[in-house]
């Protein structure tokens, strides 16, 4: 490969990572919620397993990515549930009593793949649209696509996960010290699902409102904005967990 086109690809490939980095922020709070209530032995296990069963998918579901510009149900079903589950939180009148006891550890292990499956659309339809425009090169074809291009889309997926696992083990450990924090995080969680709901709306396959506002500054920075908003009130309201 010419230094030109190597240079252009590792351009790109930096460029991805720092998106995946980026969008898999919020996703990573997500997985911590779901995954808070097991023993702490477990918590990373399940995460782990959760994420390895969603890349597994992300391999396959760039191979078939033409397929993926249609599937536009499964973002809506994954704003639906992130919706659903913020308000259940936040509308159940218990709030100061006993906690019931959450999933075990397969459903919460299937739960964090599914969910990371969601987010997952969203993101190889963003990679592809990135790396598409690359020139072609020498290497064998991938996928249906330019070997160097799935490389480089792999290599993108491989690095939003490792920030998902990293960033989950640390909101976990936030959460637990501040249990008082979960309502904000709860309400993350529902404006997450707003964003997935409108990537949804956005989809190619209904473009309902369109691609280019989701994808530009004003939604980027409305959102972001709320996120840190909810995040720093949420902070400050809560206290750390009294030690016994």
């Amino acid at each position: 490969m010419e230094l030109s086109l190597l240079l252009e690809y590792g351009w790109v490939l930096l460029i991805l990572i720092l998106l995946e980095g980026l969008l898999s922020a919020d996703n990573a709070l997500v997985l911590a919620i779901m995954a808070k209530h097991l023993p702490e032995e477990q918590q990373k296990k399940a995460i782990n397993i959760g994420l390895l069963m969603a890349f597994i998918f992300r391999i396959g579901a760039i191979f078939i990515i033409s397929f993926l510009f249609h599937v536009w149900w499964i973002q809506a079903i994954g704003a639906a549930y992130l919706i659903f589950i913020a308000l259940k939180h936040l509308l159940k009148k218990d709030h100061g009593g006993k906690e019931k006891p959450g999933k075990s550890y397969r459903a919460t292990v299937a739960q964090i793949a599914l969910a990371d499956i969601a987010f997952a659309v969203d993101s190889i339809l963003a990679a592809v649209a990135l790396v598409i425009a690359l020139p072609g090169t020498p290497m064998v074809d991938i996928g249906g696509m330019d070997g160097a291009q799935f490389i480089v889309i792999i290599i993108g997926a491989i690095a939003g996960l490792i920030v998902i696992r990293f960033a989950a083990g640390f909101f976990v450990k936030v959460l637990t010290e501040r249990p008082s924090l979960e309502t904000a995080a709860m309400l993350l969680v529902g404006w997450v699902g707003v964003k997935l709901l409108m990537h949804t709306l956005a989809h190619p396959a209904l473009h309902i409102i369109p691609h280019d506002f989701v994808e530009g500054p004003i939604w980027n920075t409305i959102f972001w904005s709320v996120m840190l908003l909810i995040a720093l009130g949420g902070w400050f309201l809560s206290g750390k967990k009294k030690q016994k």
